[in-house]
């Protein structure tokens, strides 16, 4: 059957299988992996989030973030880098999808075969977020103070349009204004995520 979800922005139109059943974590796997064209998260309430499809700009400047983490983690090797198709099931329940997202391997090699392949029972150790135009910045405000609720060490939401950069550590929360990078020390050493590509887009 099919469901048809109003959001702000649009309609969209999602296949339900028929073992949905209980929305359980392999349940919910299933319904995700039937609408791979939207991107859809769950609160911890069990609240279903439907994502839009990003628009040029915004796609460029979380792929851009994607981008830079992953080739430090190619170079670092301590720990494995996922873009915005990978699903974390949190402590708390809710299953999320950061813009990038970096775990160490230590963690990831505890996990078996099945966890792997489905979403990935842990909180990333460090994440990025970036604002889209369609984004409300409550949403993303509740989005980052969940992760680090959970344990996150360090988040970072990037905001495009305001040219600021949040910067969520389980002891702070602070802002930046306009800069030009913003450094993982020391959880990843040597990272510099250079903003300069995102506050000016080459086109």
């Amino acid at each position: 059957m099919q469901l048809t979800i109003q959001t702000p922005e649009f309609d969209q139109f999602l296949e339900i299988p028929k073992s949905l059943g209980d929305w359980g974590d392999d349940e919910f796997f299933e319904f995700c992996q039937a609408n791979r064209d939207v991107r859809i998260e769950r609160t911890a309430k069990g609240e279903i989030v439907i994502m839009p499809l990003a628009g040029g700009y915004s796609g460029f400047e979380s792929g851009e973030a994607f981008a830079q983490l992953r080739n430090s983690a190619i170079h670092d090797k301590t720990g494995i880098a996922f873009d915005s198709s990978t699903g974390f099931r949190l402590p708390n329940g809710g299953v999320r999808s950061p813009d990038a997202a970096w775990l160490r391997l230590e963690r990831l090699r505890e996990l078996n075969r099945r966890q792997k392949e489905q979403f990935i029972p842990l909180c990333p150790d460090f994440l990025i977020e970036v604002a889209s135009p369609s984004d409300r910045f409550s949403g993303l405000h509740e989005k980052m103070a969940e992760y680090r609720e959970v344990g996150l060490p360090l988040g970072l939401l990037i905001l495009p349009k305001t040219r600021q950069v949040e910067i969520y550590t389980l002891a702070e929360i602070r802002t930046l204004e306009s800069p030009p990078s913003v450094s993982a020390d020391p959880l990843l050493p040597g990272f510099q995520l250079d903003l300069s590509l995102i506050w000016d887009t080459p086109f």
